[in-house]
């Protein structure tokens, strides 16, 4: 078989050392008759399912960096070891999908120059591994962290139009060494399978818009007000979370609303603190070492202002930007202590910001005193008390009762038949879907949905209507001025048509113009087959 125009014989064998892993030039491989097997096609179509699996796993894991901090804090209280993960993610992610697509490159290439698919053993060996690999980290996302598998279906709210362009695109490209493949193959029957496999496959592409929805596919001036910012622990991105530090950066960075975790100390003060233990926000390990792992209510409010509650921010960096802090914010956050309620409280006053915050441990046995503590505090502060936005639903009447002008929140949907439904929800950003956003605004309830960090779910979320969201990047989200992409339904429909189109035509010159190679190399192979046969009767004579 003669070699295909432009494809050079040293770089056959180049493809061949890397793709076999041994050096044979394409010309001896040639002598030696050798051919691609069905035992080679089928681990080229192992290769091309890795690849696949591979690339969906890669999207899975950029799609979970929004919540990757809650892992973070998770292994942490597990292994009291701190690290970031996603570092670790992205980097095996990266060097999996990397491998699984030079060879399948290479596979392509060698497929183009007709040369065999000879795959070495050791890549046979580590594409199980990877496949093993990625499976098992799918099965522990499906187990510990189930609630991802929603967020997926949200983020091809926000990259379906683009994915289909994607897909189609690359589909467009395997055409050639399909084609080729096709029209070098001697099995008929495998040729027409493939053949109407792909052209089934690309049907279905063509039309695959008929089913992508997405919120942001509307007119410029429908676009929903761009929601609220509610400072998650503050901007625990640029401060120490729970610090009066981390407030006043959230209130630079225009949020509306501090939220914040209260706990009630041993001797009855409110104060701030999310983790139920102290040691990953303060050094409690150095000046309590032998009560560290007590629950954080168990110290009065004279040893909570003994910890440090700062300088763990500078010596773990929970996030890539304390890189960054001025040496003025350096200093400044090392001096950080915890803050009661009373404080935050007045900070909150003075910013002319309101305070959401959440009471725990709700398991406790004293949570009633709990309540009746952060309510008293509430009360004196002097802070308007609309302000105010009461999560907790233990003694929820009580509070009512006490202080009818703090806004309650709750942490569920609205339920049927629902004599006064609530005026404001707080959910996770997974649990409401763009319609019932939508319908919540149509009926004047305030959605808040937590916690929001990347800009394509700040976008999604904002073409659906909501009413504010909770970040740790608030001085992201901030600078935000328009959802990432807005695109009217006509002006989608002509990138639909016009991609189609392009693609149709790309496919059809592929084959039409391999199908002429194919021709003019069968015409020199039988031009050289007749001029063997007269050599050698020659010869004979």
């Amino acid at each position: 078989m003669a070699d295909p125009a432009g494809c050079c014989r040293p770089c056959a064998t180049c493809l061949l050392c890397l793709y076999s892993c041994r050096w044979v030039t394409a010309k001896k491989e040639k002598k030696k008759g050798l051919k691609t097997t069905k035992c080679d096609c089928s681990w080229f179509f192992f290769l091309f399912g890795v690849f696949l699996f591979t690339l969906v796993w890669l999207y899975f894991a950029i799609i979970i960096l929004n919540d990757f901090h809650n892992f973070n804090e998770f292994i942490f209280k597990k292994r009291k070891v701190w690290l970031d993960w996603s570092l670790v993610l992205l980097i095996a992610t990266a060097v999996l999908i990397t491998y699984s697509a030079v060879l399948l490159v290479l596979a392509l290439c060698l497929q183009l120059c007709g040369q065999p698919l000879k795959l070495h053993w050791l890549h046979k060996t580590l594409l199980m591994l990877t496949a093993v690999v990625v499976a098992a980290a799918f099965t522990g996302l499906g187990i510990k962290w189930a609630e991802e598998w929603r967020s997926a279906r949200i983020s091809l709210q926000a990259t379906g139009p683009f994915l289909h362009i994607g897909v189609v695109g690359g589909m467009t490209l395997l055409a050639w060494p399909l084609a080729s493949f096709i029209y070098r193959t001697r099995n008929t029957g495998l040729r027409v399978f493939l053949l109407v496999v792909y052209c089934a496959v690309m049907m279905a592409l063509y039309l695959a818009p008929l089913g992508i929805t997405s919120p942001c596919i509307m007119e410029e001036n429908q676009l929903p007000p761009k929601p609220a910012l509610v400072g998650h622990r503050g901007a625990p991105m640029l401060a120490p979370e729970n610090t009066l530090m981390s407030l006043y950066k959230a209130v630079e960075c225009d949020v509306q609303v501090f939220e914040t975790d209260v706990m009630v100390s041993a001797d009855g003060v409110p104060f701030l603190m999310h983790d139920e233990e102290l040691t990953r926000t303060t050094n409690v390990q150095a000046v309590f070492p032998k009560r560290a792992a007590l629950n954080s209510t168990a110290f009065n409010w004279t040893e909570l202002q003994q910890l440090d509650a700062g300088s763990w921010f500078l010596e773990r960096r929970p996030f890539p930007t304390v890189r960054n802090l001025s040496a003025g914010d350096r200093d400044q956050a090392t001096k950080q202590r915890i803050p009661s309620l009373e404080q935050a409280l007045e900070a909150a006053r003075q910013s002319n910001i309101s305070i959401m915050f959440d009471l725990r441990p709700e398991n406790h046995s004293d949570y009633q005193s709990f309540v009746n503590a952060t309510l008293e505090v509430i009360l004196k502060s002097g802070i308007p008390l609309q302000q105010v936005l009461w999560l907790p639903d233990g003694f929820r009447d009580q509070v009512k009762q006490q202080a009818p002008d703090i806004q309650q929140v709750y942490g569920r949907k609205r339920l049927q038949n629902e004599k006064e439904p609530p005026l404001h929800v707080n959910l996770p950003y997974q649990d409401m879907s763009s319609e019932e956003i939508r319908q919540y605004r149509q009926d004047n309830i305030s959605v808040n949905l937590y916690v929001v960090n990347q800009p394509w779910l700040f976008s999604v979320l904002w073409c659906s209507g909501v009413s504010s969201v909770t970040t740790n990047a608030c001085q992201v989200l901030k600078e935000m001025k328009h959802p990432m992409w807005l695109l009217p339904s006509s002006t989608y429909l002509m990138i639909w048509i016009v991609v189609d189109c392009a693609s149709f035509l790309a496919i059809l010159w592929a084959f039409l113009l391999l199908k002429k190679c194919s021709k003019r190399r069968q015409t020199v192979e039988s031009e050289t087959d007749v001029l063997l046969t007269k050599i050698n009767s020659l010869m004979q004579e």
